[in-house]
Order: C-alpha cells, then sequence, then structure tokens
C-alpha cells in the first residue's frame, strides 16, 4: 500500500507539529540501497506467447489449442499480466473462439484479477444472466476485494447455487474474520461435502478459535465424510497451538490409517507439531522421510533448529534450501538479531535484498532491532524512510522497533515522534518509549508515560524497574516494587532479577530475603536467572552460606551461574573456595570461562598469595581460553606481584603491557610500595599515576603515607599542600544502616541527612555518658 503524502502534510501551525512533519519528510527523502531491484517481474515476450499458440493448427487440434490458450490465460491472470491477456484476447476472438465457455469464463477471471470493469461488463453481457460459472467468479472475485456484502447480495440473487457458491461465502467469509456469518452458511450448506467442512474448520484455525475447530472436527468424523489432507493440515495445526499433544498423536493416527502421513502439507504440520512438543528428533524424523519438500517444509525444519538455539545447524540448513521465501529469510534473520549477532543480521538482509526478495513487517522489524543494537543510526534512518514510502511505518512493530532505534542511538525526541504518529498504539509501543526515556537517564518523561498507560503488563512494570536500577535509583526501585504487587501484576522473571540486583546494591538483606520468599511462592526459584540473581545478591549483602546454597540447589547452571558464585567467593574473602570451585567447573561443566570469571580467578590469587598459579591462569587465558586479556587483567596480575612484595617485576610488567596501563595499575603498585616501604619505586609510579590521572587522589594519599612511614614528615607536609592548591580530597568512606524498610546512607563528617541534629545530639548524649562513666570509674 502507498501512503498519500498530499493528506499528509499538517496544516497546524503549531511548532511541535511543524517540527514532526520537516523531521518526517526528511526520513520520506532517504533511500534504501539497492532495493529497487526487488522490483523484478516475470514477463512472456510476444513472440514467445505467439509461438506458443500459432504452433497449434486449432482446426486439426481444437482440444490441444483450447487447452494452451487456458493454460496461458491462467498465468497471465495469476501473474497480473493484462497486456499479454488483451493480445490473447485478440487472437481469440479473431479466431472466433472467445465466446467458448471454458475459455469465456478464464478470461473473466483474468479480468477480474486486474480490475478491468469494461472488460467484465462486456464478457458477463455476453454469458446468460443466471450462469451458474459467471456468478460464482463474481462472488469470488469481490470476496478478494473485500467487498462481501455485494458478495453477498449477487449470493442471494441466484437462481441456483452450487457447492462452489455455498463454499466461497464460507471461506470468504472466514477470511475476512466475519466468523458468525461464515457459520451461518455453513450450518444452510446443502452441499456439506470434504471441501466446505474443510473451509469452516481452516477458517477457524486462521481466526485463532483452534478449539471450536476442533469440535468441527469431531462433528465431521461423526457425520461419515471423510477428511482430506487440507483438513487434517488444520486439525494437527489446532492441536500444537492448543498444546493439546496427545490428541495431536491421536489425530497423526488417523493420518496414517487415511494414508496421509505423505502429503507435502500434512508432513509440515507434523513438522510444527512436533517442534511445539520439543520433540525435535521426531520433527527430524519426518523431515527426511519426506518424498517431496517445498519452501514451507524447509521453513519449518529451519525453524526447529532456530528455535532450540542451535544457530550453527540452522544456517547450514538455511543454506542449503533449495528455494526461500520472505518467511524463511525473516525466521533466520529475526534469531540474529535475538541472540546478538546483529551484524550477521544485517548481512542477511542485504542479501535478501539483493536477492530480490521483498521483506516483510517482521522482517522489517527485525532489522531495525539489529540496527539498534549496532546503534547504526544512519542506516536506520535508511530504512525508516522506505517504510514510510511503502505505507508501514505507522505499523505496531515497525513502530516499536523505531522508537527502540532512536532511543537507543540517543535520540529519544526522535522516538517520541514515532511514538506520537501511531494512531493504534498497543502496550508494546508505551514499554518501548518508557523503557528509550529510561536508557537515556530521563526518568521523569518514563515516569509519566508510565502513568499513562492505558493497560500495563509485566513487561511495563520490568522496563520501568530496570530503568531505575540502570541509573541508580534503588530505592525508588523498591518503591515501585511495592506498588507493583500491590497492583496484583505478577512480576515476571527478568523483573525480580532487577529488583534482586537493586537489593545487593544497597546490601539490603532483609529486602532481598523477602524478595526471596516471593519467588518460592511462585515456584521460579530454580529459574537459572532468577538463581543466578539470587545467588549474587546473598554474596554481594555478605551472606556466603546462603548464596552457596542457592547456587547448589540451581538444577542448570550456565556461564553466569558460575561466575557470579566464583566471583561472590572471591570478593567475600574465601580465595581458596573461589579457585576450588573454578577446577570443579572445568571438570564438571561444559560451560568455557569467560573473561570476568578468570578475572575473579586471578583476584582469587592475588588475595591467596598464588602468585605463580596466577600468572599460570593468565598466561593461559590466550593461549588455552582463547580470551585476550585486557586492561582489568593486567591490572590484576600488577596487584598480584605487588601484595607479594615483587615490585620489580609488577613495574616491569606494567612497562612491557600493549597498551596504555589503567590509573588503578599505578595505585595496585603504589599500594605495595607503601606495604614494602619502597619509596624509590613508588615516586616513579606516582608520577605516571599523576601524568595519566591528575585528579586522582589515590596516588597522593599512598605517597604521602609513604613518606610518612619513612619518617620524610617534609615531603608528606608538600605532598598535602599540592592536594589543597589542587582542590584534591580523600574519598571518603561511606556506611549506610537499614532501619524500618528504608537504607540510610552516612559520610564522614555528614550534614546531608534530614535527621542530622537529632543524630549528632544523640551523639552527644551518647559521648558525655560514655566521659561520665570514664570518670566515675
Amino acid at each position: 500500500m502507498k501512503m498519500n503524502y498530499e493528506n499528509f502534510k499538517l496544516k497546524d501551525k503549531n511548532p511541535l507539529l511543524r517540527k514532526r512533519q520537516t523531521w518526517h519528510n526528511s526520513i520520506c527523502r532517504q533511500q534504501l540501497p539497492n532495493f529497487s531491484s526487488t522490483n523484478l517481474t516475470v514477463s512472456y515476450s510476444m513472440a514467445t506467447t505467439s509461438r506458443t499458440i500459432w504452433d497449434i493448427n486449432p482446426k486439426k487440434r481444437i482440444k490441444a489449442y483450447v487447452q494452451t490458450c487456458v493454460s496461458l490465460l491462467k498465468k497471465f491472470s495469476n501473474q497480473g499480466l493484462i497486456t499479454q491477456g488483451n493480445v490473447l484476447h485478440a487472437h481469440l476472438i479473431k479466431k472466433g473462439l472467445s465466446s467458448q465457455k471454458y475459455i469465456a469464463s478464464n478470461l473473466l477471471i483474468l479480468y477480474l484479477n486486474c480490475r478491468k470493469f469494461a472488460a467484465i461488463d462486456q464478457i458477463v453481457k455476453e454469458f446468460d444472466g443466471s450462469d451458474l460459472v459467471v456468478h460464482n467468479c463474481l462472488i469470488s472475485a469481490n470476496i478478494q476485494w473485500g467487498n462481501l456484502d455485494q458478495a453477498r447480495t449477487l449470493f442471494d440473487e441466484m437462481p441456483e447455487r452450487n457447492e462452489v457458491s455455498w463454499t466461497a461465502l464460507i471461506s470468504g467469509f472466514m477470511k475476512h474474520g466475519r466468523v458468525g456469518e461464515s457459520m451461518w452458511f455453513f450450518e444452510r450448506n446443502p452441499f456439506q461435502n470434504v471441501v466446505s467442512w474443510t473451509a469452516a474448520i481452516s477458517g477457524l484455525v486462521r481466526n485463532g478459535l483452534n478449539f471450536e475447530a476442533l469440535k468441527l472436527f469431531f462433528r465431521l468424523l461423526e457425520s461419515g465424510v471423510r477428511p482430506n489432507d487440507v483438513t487434517y493440515t488444520s486439525v494437527l495445526r489446532a492441536c500444537g497451538e492448543l498444546r493439546e499433544f496427545g490428541l495431536g498423536m491421536s489425530v497423526l493416527g488417523l493420518v496414517v490409517i487415511s494414508g496421509f502421513e505423505h502429503y507435502l502439507s500434512v508432513s509440515n504440520s507434523l513438522i510444527t507439531l512436533s517442534l511445539r512438543m520439543g520433540e525435535i528428533d521426531l520433527a527430524r524424523r519426518v523431515f527426511d522421510q519426506m518424498e517431496k519438500r517445498d519452501v514451507v517444509s524447509w521453513t519449518a525444519i529451519l525453524d526447529v533448529y532456530v528455535e532450540t538455539g542451535d544457530l550453527r545447524e540452522a544456517r547450514r540448513i538455511f543454506d542449503q534450501m533449495p528455494e526461500r521465501n520472505e518467511i524463511s529469510w525473516s525466521v533466520m534473520i529475526a534469531r540474529y538479531s535475538q541472540s546478538g549477532y546483529g551484524k550477521e543480521a544485517l548481512k542477511l538482509f542485504s542479501k535478501m535484498v539483493w536477492e530480490g526478495f521483498k521483506p516483510n513487517v517482521s522482517c522489517f522489524a527485525c532489522t531495525l532491532s539489529a540496527l539498534a543494537s549496532l546503534k547504526a543510526l544512519s542506516a536506520g534512518i535508511n530504512i525508516h524512510g522506505h517504510t514510510i514510502k511503502i505505507g508501514i511505518n505507522k505499523d505496531v512493530f515497525i513502530g516499536s522497533s523505531l522508537i527502540d532505534l532512536y532511543c537507543k542511538c540517543g535520540k529519544p525526541d526522535d522516538g517520541r515522534l514515532v511514538f506520537d504518529l501511531i494512531s493504534e498504539k498497543n502496550v508494546v509501543c508505551w514499554n518501548s518509549i518508557v523503557g528509550g526515556y529510561s536508557v537515556n537517564g530521563r526518568l521523569e518523561e518514563a515516569e509519566e508515560l508510565f502513568e499513562l498507560i492505558p493497560e500495563k503488563n509485566d513487561v511495563s512494570w520490568g522496563t520501568i524497574i530496570a530503568g531505575y536500577l540502570e541509573n541508580g535509583q534503588s530505592e525508588k526501585l523498591l518503591e515501585i516494587f511495592n506498588t507493583l504487587l500491590l497492583s496484583g501484576q505478577i512480576p515476571n522473571k527478568s523483573t525480580f532479577s532487577s529488583v534482586l540486583c537493586a537489593c545487593a546494591s544497597i546490601a539490603s538483606l532483609d529486602k532481598g530475603m523477602n524478595v526471596h520468599g516471593k519467588i518460592i511462592k511462585l515456584g521460579i526459584q530454580y529459574d537459572i536467572f532468577v538463581g543466578t540473581a539470587l545467588t549474587d545478591m546473598y554474596a554481594k549483602c555478605g551472606d556466603i552460606g546462603s548464596s552457596k546454597q542457592v547456587f547448589e540447589r540451581m538444577p542448570e547452571k550456565n556461564e553466569i551461574s558460575w561466575t557470579v558464585m566464583i566471583q561472590g567467593l572471591a570478593e567475600s574473602g574465601f580465595a581458596e573456595e573461589s579457585l576450588m570451585l573454578f577446577e570443579e567447573m572445568e571438570r564438571t561443566s561444559e560451560v568455557a570461562p569467560n573473561e570476568l570469571m578468570l578475572l575473579s580467578v586471578l583476584f582469587a590469587c592475588s588475595h591467596c598469595g598464588l602468585v605463580d598459579k596466577g600468572l599460570r591462569y593468565f598466561i593461559s587465558m590466550e593461549k588455552i581460553y582463547g580470551i585476550k586479556p585486557k586492561g582489568m587483567h593486567y591490572t590484576c596480575v600488577v596487584d598480584l606481584l605487588s601484595r607479594s612484595g615483587r615490585l620489580n617485576e609488577a613495574e616491569e610488567f606494567i612497562r612491557t603491557m600493549p597498551f596504555q596501563p589503567e590509573a588503578n595499575a599505578f595505585t595496585a603498585l603504589l599500594s605495595g610500595c607503601n606495604r614494602y616501604k619502597d619509596a624509590k619505586i613508588a615516586e616513579r609510579t606516582a608520577k605516571k599515576l599523576w601524568e595519566l590521572a591528575e585528579k586522582n587522589s589515590a596516588g597522593y594519599v599512598l605517597l604521602s603515607n609513604i613518606y610518612a612511614s619513612a619518617g620524610r614528615w617534609v615531603d608528606v607536609s608538600n605532598i598535602r599542600k599540592f592536594m589543597r592548591e589542587r582542590g584534591l580530597k580523600k574519598s571518603g568512606g561511606c556506611s549506610w544502616v537499614e532501619v524500618r524498610n528504608q537504607v540510610h546512607s552516612f559520610y564522614s563528617e555528614d550534614g546531608s541527612h534530614f535527621q542530622s541534629d537529632e543524630i549528632y545530639g544523640t551523639l552527644q548524649l551518647l559521648r558525655s555518658d560514655m566521659l561520665g562513666v570514664e570518670t566515675q570509674q
């Protein structure tokens, strides 16, 4: 469908509307590179058409001649080749065969498909007004055009009707969602054969009324009418949608008894049903036993591997497909995009366009999501421009993907413009814009839009909660979570994970345990993501025993689960146990170590004094695990060497780093110098740290402490004077206490708390009482 740009112009003088129009027009001017190559049309040359017809002498071989003409008319009709059809029609008039009933009916179908109303009227006049074939053609055409009332009028005017007439209305009304009227015709149909039964059953399935479709199938069996392959195809699909797998297997038995198991459409439905049942091997067996496969078969088996997450096998199947359609392309592009392989998704999209396929709505939406993940704004604007030109930019799925694109690229205002242009917004659109504002730190606007969502779902709540987490507002997050619980909405697993992260960030063990209780009530404590979040929360709140207990009870663990537990043990002072767990993972699990896990291992080695073992792990990173060490790994090795007093090695290690060292690497070495009283290395290191990070006070403080321990008080005074002149202060430690479900944070000599006067007054009273006790003693 094409968009009428004239009707789109905004007349309002409102500046916001003018801005929106200007932005919209600039988007419209974008081009989708190479997309014009998809407008490929299969055309028949006049010479080929003429040879096909004129090679046959109509006087001697009239039957072959008519069959050839009808075959050509059908091809022209299916492909909308009206020019070639007109040429053939003229040829038939010249030969005196255009009025032949079989040819005339196919000419009528050609002109109906191409909507040539003058030619339609002319052919209808040549027929008897009561001709059954003509009426059926006109009814089918009006149904195809969406003129259902006109189709019914034509049906009512028919002096006689056959099974084609009744079935056309049954299937036509089903196709346009008017199920009640369709079933009215079905119940009154005097020709209730397998075709009309199948039209009603498949129509109900198409409209999502799968239970009603199965009830009608049982009626069909009771009536004595034998189902055909199309009937079984629809019934198997209904079983899959309702997850009635036992019934599906029973229907499979009927399929085998009836001899339809090798029919193409039935086999395709069996593959899909097997996938829904989780029977991957059965799906593959059905596919392998198929005598003939079409693009639907290949797409179905492709979907099997896509759903199981086996992208490598899915891509192998995709590359082997002898024929592809828009759905198979979209399935593969969608899975790449959803799995975080944005570049692969874009490569496949470009290849799809290059090969002449027209992307559908789903394909455009997935491609925009891939561009959003890569923050490729320019390419996204090109795609946006094309969606406007073909009139699908207001589709809710396209709109949601565009909002996501602009917001992730730091353009939330453009995302809002897309949102405002969507006339029929669903909850996905609302969630996208709320999440978009949250990602960009504009929480006030996110909150306002969140409150305006007509019907919030669990994703809506999860989106605003994740926004508070990303912006470090843990207290506000927990308030919103309480509101969510009071609303009666059940949080999803993602929301629980966000809440547990917030509890961990403020070390609120009581709140975390409270959330754990709710998780147990919902029975999702063994979910891999929830279990990992619980393990992390308990570890960061200092309850390492509960963290280990949750981890050990998890029936399935992924690399994040292992990383969280190994890191939690290392950071909680159980370094040796952390290393033992890592070694256990290597022995018993197929999980491969990642960057963060190996960082925790190096951290544990550092705190255990296992220098040589730590160095072996560092060397193994690239050689054995295939992970290139980053700055944080190098810094951990510096800390490892510095803690053990190998300061010269640590200094040399920093010097030979393949990139600019982190400021923390110099700080770690300075800390080692402070411990082992090495002023020379400390001075060299401090100088380099100051060059790298002038505002970093840690280096100055450490060097000052080293001078103090060596009795160099003049140097200490100079350092402190220098810090005062530069406005540098030692960052203060923070402590907090939880009272009545509220966390209160305090810094040294802090006066920002709203009850500071009362707190300091109470401290003074306690101090006086303590001094009084000392005096009495």
